[in-house]
Formats: C-alpha cells, structure tokens, sequence
C-alpha cells in the first residue's frame, strides 16, 4: 500500500493566509505547506483540499483512478470544487465500515473533538490511521479490548502530542510504526526545528507531494535513550524536557526539590510544572536517583539535577571547609560517581534536566563557587552519559550533541 501526501500543512495551509507571525514568514518555497489530502494507491482520497488534482499531478499520480473521496475534518473538508470524475466527498459515521472494489476496507474512528478518522486495511494486510487536525482517537482505554498495530499513523503529532501517547498505551503504535505528523501549523518554526521535536517523539514530517510505503520503516527515527536539558533559569529548559516526552503514556516524573513545607512560592512552582503535565504521568519526590535509573519501567523526566547536587553537598557536609576537606569532597564525588554509572547502565528512556550556571556572574561566597564548579562537573559527567544533550536559551533548543 503507497500513500502520496497531497498535502500536509493545517486546514488554512502553512503559511496562514494574512498571517504575519515568524513562523508563517518562514514557511515558504520547501517549507510551504498545503492542507493535509492522502491519496491512498490512487484510488482512495482523504480528504479533497484546494489544488489537489494539481498537487497529485506534482507528485506523478492521476486522480483519474479514485473511487472514493473521504472527509474528515468537522465542517466536511474546507469549501472546494469537486474535480469532474471524482466521486461526491462523504463521512463515514463513526465505527461504520466500507469496502472498496479495490480490496481495501476503511473503518471510521471516533474521536474526542469534531472529525472522523479513518482506519484503512490494504489489499496486502498493511494498515494505516489517519486523524483529522487537533484531534485523539476516543474510547483507548488501557486493558480494554486488544488493538492492532498499525504500520503508518498520521496525524497531528504537533498540536495533539497525547493523541500518540494514547496509540502506544494500548499497543497501536510500536516500535517499527512510522508515525508521520500532518495537520502542521505555525506552532513550530519549519526546517530543523521540527524535524528535531518530531523526533524525540519517534516521529517526522516529510514534504508535500511525498509517497510512503505502508510496512517500510527504516526512516522511523529512534527515540534517545539518553538526554540532558540544560538552560539558565527561566529559559524554557523544563518545559522542552516536558515537551520530550508529552507523546508517551504513564511517564514518571522525578522532582528533586521537594515540597519545601510553608513555602508559599516555591508551592507556587511545584503547581505550575504540575498543570503543565499530562494527566496520565506519575509523579515521584526524592532524590533517590539511582534505584529509580536500575529499574525497568517507563520514562523518567528528572528536574533537576541541580537541586539533587544541593542535597547531595548537604548530605556530605560541603559547605563548611573543614568538613569538604576531611573526607566530603571525597564522598561527594562517589555520589556523583554512583549517578553516573546509573546513568550509563539504565535501560530505561530518561529524560534530566539541569541549570547551566557557570556562564554567569562569579558567585561571592567560597560556598557559592564551590557548587557552581560541582554543578559544572555534574553536567559535564551526566552529559558524556548521554546521547542526546541540549541547551536551552530563550526558549530555543540548541542542540549540542545528537
């Protein structure tokens, strides 16, 4: 089963019309994008947009041979004239199924906002999900009944990043699933930065005009194992952890920091990362790190180093010379050792997050520059660990390794 990508941008196309945002500025030539239309073997249409008998001739195809013309998006599709010779655009309700002379059977998929998706079996046995912008399949339930695995899942992997963590929950999507993302809008500047957050989600784009083949999976991108988030305070380092893993299911998230009992402001952060979380993800405070790295079990987000390195120093006593010199330095550096080594041997997919501190003012205190310089070490030591490891700045991801 082939699948030519017509078009991949959002239902006004990328970029918006009249819009004048960065994003939009810089989505033009390659980087332009129409509104999202498959073309599945030549002879099924999802969804029939603006241009796409011009756009099917682009890519060498003819919508001379399609038998059927599907619509999923909430209003029927955007308002188009239908191209002499095609069959009149329909929905399907929601869990009815049509099967086409050709062999192929396509079921509709409720989901969770206005819109039918489409669940598409080839001739071959191959299968593929196609979901309309903003939208999740409704009614996954973990433990409910088994579902297939699906070879290519297209949707919108931007905009609905839980739609994905819902697919792999119950075993949709695995490992050699090709998950491409459809439906892009401005939210992500094209190019590098997209490619990049797709692919920490074990996702990627492809250009409009592109054919895939259902089953061939050697350009699904693999997820790291391995990845430090660096960044100054308030630089967005948090949310892009988060954001690393917002497409997997039952995520357990470490914070080091505690509930600091009577502080008010600090209670303030803590409910802030929580609303930013998905509802599914665990949570767990300690700084217990290395029986957490050992285990089998789901990704962890660690946030953040930082505050494990001040309870490390408290735990050895690194703040009073005498006690730093007669054996905390040591004890400290073992510490430091143990997490490294757990960082190195987890099986697990791990997500850390730390402050880069030395680009900054020198501290004051004999104190101060003592954890910068541990903090630096730390960095430096768990990053060599991983495979992945970024900088944070301005809210921008730079990607210094991977």
């Amino acid at each position: 089963m082939e699948v030519t990508l017509l078009g991949t941008g959002a239902p006004a196309g990328l970029p918006r019309p009249d819009c004048s945002c960065a994003v939009c500025a810089l989505s033009l030539a390659a980087h332009a994008r129409a509104a999202t239309a498959l073309l599945v073997d030549g002879t099924l249409l999802l969804d029939l947009t603006p241009g796409a008998a011009f756009a099917a001739a682009r890519a060498g195809h003819s919508l001379g041979g399609v038998q059927q013309v599907l619509l999923s998006h909430p209003h029927d599709g955007p308002a188009v004239e239908v191209p002499a010779g095609l069959p009149q655009p329909v929905r399907v309700p929601d869990g009815r199924e049509l099967t086409l002379l050709t062999g192929h059977r396509v079921r509709a998929v409720a989901t969770d906002a206005p819109g039918t998706g489409y669940a598409v079996l080839g001739p071959d046995g191959q299968r593929l999900l196609y979901l309309p912008p903003g939208s999740a399949p409704a009614g996954l339930e973990e433990g409910a009944n088994p579902v297939e695995g699906y070879d290519l899942v297209l949707g919108d992997v931007v905009g609905r990043p839980d739609a994905l963590a819902k697919l792999r929950a119950v075993g949709a999507v695995g490992p050699t699933t090709d998950v491409v993302a459809v439906h892009l809008d401005h939210d992500v500047p094209p190019g590098d930065e997209v490619r990049r957050r797709l692919a920490a989600a074990g996702a990627r784009a492809v250009p409009d005009g592109t054919t895939l083949a259902v089953g061939v999976y050697e350009d699904v991108p693999d997820v790291p194992r391995r990845t430090l988030v660096l960044g100054g305070a308030r630089s967005g380092k948090s949310v892009e952890a988060e954001r690393r893993l917002e497409s997997f299911p039952d995520v357990l998230y470490v914070a080091t920091g505690g509930s600091r009992g009577g502080d008010t402001e600090w209670a303030s952060r803590v409910a802030t990362h929580r609303e930013r979380r998905p509802g599914s993800w665990r949570t767990a405070e300690t700084c217990d790190l290395v029986p957490l790295l050992a285990q089998e079990g789901a990704p962890l987000l660690i946030d953040c180093l930082s505050l494990w390195l001040t309870d490390a120093m408290d735990s050895v006593g690194a703040w009073d010379d005498a006690v730093w010199a007669d054996g905390g330095e040591r004890a400290l550096r073992a510490r430091v050792a143990e997490l490294v080594g757990a960082v190195r041997g987890t099986r697990r997919t791990v997500v850390l997050v730390s402050n880069e501190v030395g680009s900054g003012i020198v501290p004051a205190t004999a104190s101060g520059r003592r954890y910068r310089d541990e903090l630096g070490r730390v960095n430096a030591a768990v990053g060599a660990e991983c495979e992945q490891l970024l900088l944070v700045v301005a809210g921008q991801a730079v990607v210094l390794r991977g």
